[in-house]
Formats: structure tokens, C-alpha cells, sequence
């Protein structure tokens, strides 16, 4: 009898120290998903989703990581743990990719490293570096910008604050109140920038738009963190989607770098990414390398193995490499050529709608200019699911449902 009395005790205990416990609520990606996944129509579509798809909507293996892997498999490697800030030969290798392999930065080794758990990995391990040592909590981020940004930033305990990027009524670039917002930040802040293909936007600055971004920043004394989550996906060139990185770099930006390997390698589970901060001398980036595995060793201790075996292969195997580019370079041509033929499509439709921003953006997302209620329209009619905002993910677009998805637009909004 008592001890069922002291079972029933513990149980009610131990159900109390989480009764003040919230359901949280849910991730509006992965509900999108779900609900595509319970809808029963055969014309649905999943056009909320980041991961590329080939033509058929099915996953796809780049050829030069298959190869990879096929390499690798047959030196019948070991399993040990890397070093706390990953691999060396995948760290300089992503340096090379961003920076460029004549890079001064690099030469002079000022670019302290660490390979990270893909591209969020990389920008929180960057957010607790900048609040341990950066004098000033404030990070700027554009409006709008990728959702995962604030959390992260906020739980590494910074101030989220933001500046003008986008205009709606012309779905572009609002370059003039950029550069207004820029001038109004106080000195010594972080302000984030996209390296390349915006996302949710796809809206990019042109290459003499970003001379003008790198003056006046550096004209206010600010701290330049980069997100390069899709290099060689936006334009295809990896040497092009790198213009501001290198050009930042080259005027004297002491910057923080992001990097993933997820879309341009399409190793999405395999979660391998790249951190960088460019210091004033070798000395200074050794010291900098020393406090990234500081914070990595509690929070992860090492990164993961056969992501950086993977990656490292493709990037220093000569004919890999040549094999990757065409790889990433056939997957941005696909992304270019479903936006025109949805824009296309509309058209056709008889669209009466300026749809020049659907091939004027650039990368894996698109910002439609929908609204919400269209949105609901489009997923409850036409079982077209994407995020609220009217971003759709240009990678589930295929040459098999482009026109379902131009009617169902239409249809929508004429």
C-alpha cells in the first residue's frame, strides 16, 4: 500500500516539473509540409520547401558527390573525431571558394576558420562569438530576411534591430533606403548582408550597388557579417556569387563570413558549413581561431566527418571540381529557366499583373507578391502549398506542373 502511495507521489512529481511547460508553436515550413503531405489531390504541390528537386520533383545527388563518395568508400577510411574546429583541408578549401585563391586575406593568413554544423551552425557559432568578445550587442538585419536569422542571433544574446532592403510595390531592390537605413546605424554595430540570392526576396544588389553598400558602411564603422548560403546556386557561377564577399574583403572590411555547402552541394543532411572572420594580421587570426574552438568545444566538440570528406573531395579533386561546376551550374540554369516559364505561363494565361520580378530575382526563392489571402486561396483550391508571405520555392517548380501552378496564380489574383 505505501508503495504504491510513494509511486503515485514520484509519478505526480516528476509530471510537475514540466507542467508550466507550452506547447511551442509550429514551424511554419514544416506545416506547410505536413499539409501537403495529408492533401490527397494528384495536381498538389510543395513549393514551400528549401531543397532542390531535378525536374521530376525528386531529390538529387550532385554526380560530383556521388563520385565523391564513391572515392571515399573505397579508401576504407577510418571513423575518428575531427579537431574541434573541423577539418584543415576543408577549411582552407572553403576559404579558397569565398575568397578566391589569389586572395591577400588568404595569403597572409588573417582568415581564421572553423568548419560547423552547415550554415546555421556557422551563423550561431558566429552570434556567440560576437556576443563574447564584440563591444556592441546590436546585429542589423534586412527587411525581410531569413526566419531562422532572429532566433538565431536573439538566443546568442543579441539586440535584433533592422534596416530597409526590400520594395514592395516594385518587388525589388529599395537600394536608396538602404543605404538611408545604413547611414542612420550607430557606429560599431553588426549589420547582416545575403551574399546572394536573397532569401525569401531573391532580390540581389548589382555588383556597382554593392561598391556603393561597402562605402557607406564603411563610412559608418560597421561590423559586415555575410551569409553565403548559396554560392554558385544563384547565378551559377560560384566566382560571381562571391562579388561581395571578395570585394568587401579587398576594401578593408574585417568581415564575418557564413557559409553552407547544403544547396550547392545538395548534402543537406550531411550539415556541413564554414565559419570565417578576417583578423588585422596572422597574429590576430590565431587568436581568433583559438576563441572559435573555445565556444565549439562545449557546444558540439567536434563537426561531422564524412560531411567535410565529402565536401573537401569535390573542392580540391581537379576533375570533381570541374564535375561540380557544371553540377551547380546546371542546377541554377534549371531554377532561371522555371522562372521564366512560369512568367511565361502567366502570360499566357492572360495575366494582366507586371510579372517581370519572377525572372528579375534570382536563386532558389521568389517572392510572389501574393497575399496571404491569396495564399490561402492557392492552398485550399489548387492545393499549392506555400509559407504565407508568398515565397515560393522556385525548386519545386517543374516542367511537369509549371503550368498548373501559372493557372492556379492566376486564377488567384486576376
Amino acid at each position: 500500500m505505501l508503495s504504491t502511495a510513494l509511486k503515485s507521489t514520484a509519478s505526480l512529481m516528476t509530471r510537475s516539473f514540466w507542467a508550466h511547460v507550452p506547447m511551442g508553436p509550429p514551424d511554419p515550413i514544416i506545416g506547410v509540409t505536413e499539409a501537403f503531405n495529408r492533401d490527397t489531390n494528384p495536381n498538389k504541390m510543395n513549393v514551400g520547401v528549401g531543397a532542390y528537386r531535378d525536374d521530376s520533383g525528386k531529390p538529387f545527388v550532385l554526380p560530383s558527390v556521388r563520385a565523391a563518395e564513391e572515392k571515399l568508400l573505397a579508401q576504407n577510411l577510418n571513423h575518428e573525431y575531427l579537431p574541434t574546429h573541423g577539418c584543415p583541408n576543408l577549411r582552407q578549401a572553403a576559404k579558397v571558394l569565398a575568397f578566391g585563391a589569389d586572395s591577400v586575406a588568404i595569403k597572409e593568413n588573417l582568415v581564421a576558420s572553423a568548419q560547423t554544423i552547415s550554415g546555421t551552425g556557422s551563423l550561431r557559432i558566429g552570434g556567440e562569438f560576437l556576443n563574447k568578445f564584440h563591444s556592441s550587442k546590436a546585429i542589423y538585419l534586412p527587411t525581410p530576411s531569413w526566419g531562422n536569422h532572429t532566433p538565431i542571433f536573439r538566443d546568442s544574446g543579441l539586440e535584433i534591430r533592422s534596416y530597409a532592403y526590400y520594395k514592395k510595390d516594385t518587388k525589388s531592390l529599395d537600394f536608396e533606403r538602404m543605404l538611408e537605413s545604413i547611414s542612420g546605424i550607430e557606429e560599431g554595430a553588426t549589420i547582416l548582408l545575403h551574399a546572394c540570392a536573397h532569401n525569401p526576396t531573391g532580390v540581389d544588389p548589382s555588383q556597382e550597388q554593392w561598391n556603393e553598400i561597402s562605402q557607406a558602411i564603411k563610412a559608418r564603422n560597421l561590423l559586415v557579417f555575410i551569409d553565403m548560403a548559396y554560392q554558385g546556386f544563384a547565378s551559377g557561377y560560384p566566382e560571381k556569387d562571391a562579388y561581395a564577399v571578395r570585394k568587401f574583403t579587398e576594401d578593408g572590411h574585417r568581415i564575418l563570413l557564413s557559409q553552407s555547402f547544403a544547396k550547392n552541394m545538395g548534402v543537406y543532411g550531411q550539415r556541413c558549413g564554414a565559419f570565417s572572420i578576417v583578423g588585422a594580421d596572422a597574429e590576430s587570426a590565431a587568436a581568433l581561431e583559438s576563441q572559435l574552438k573555445i565556444i565549439i568545444r562545449p557546444m558540439y566538440s567536434s563537426p561531422a566527418l564524412h560531411a567535410a570528406r565529402l565536401v573537401t573531395t569535390v573542392l580540391t579533386d581537379p576533375d570533381l571540381h570541374s564535375q561540380w561546376s557544371a553540377d551547380v551550374k546546371g542546377m541554377a540554369d534549371r531554377i532561371i529557366g522555371m522562372r521564366h516559364a512560369l512568367k511565361a505561363g502567366l502570360q499566357r494565361e492572360g495575366s494582366t499583373h507586371n510579372w517581370d520580378h519572377l525572372t528579375n530575382q534570382i536563386g532558389m526563392f521568389c517572392f510572389t507578391g501574393m497575399t496571404p489571402g491569396q495564399v490561402e486561396q492557392l492552398i485550399t483550391q489548387y492545393s499549392v502549398y506555400l509559407t504565407k508571405d508568398g515565397r515560393i520555392s522556385i525548386a519545386g517548380v517543374s516542367s511537369r506542373n509549371v503550368d498548373y501552378l501559372a493557372s492556379a496564380m492566376h486564377a488567384v489574383t486576376k
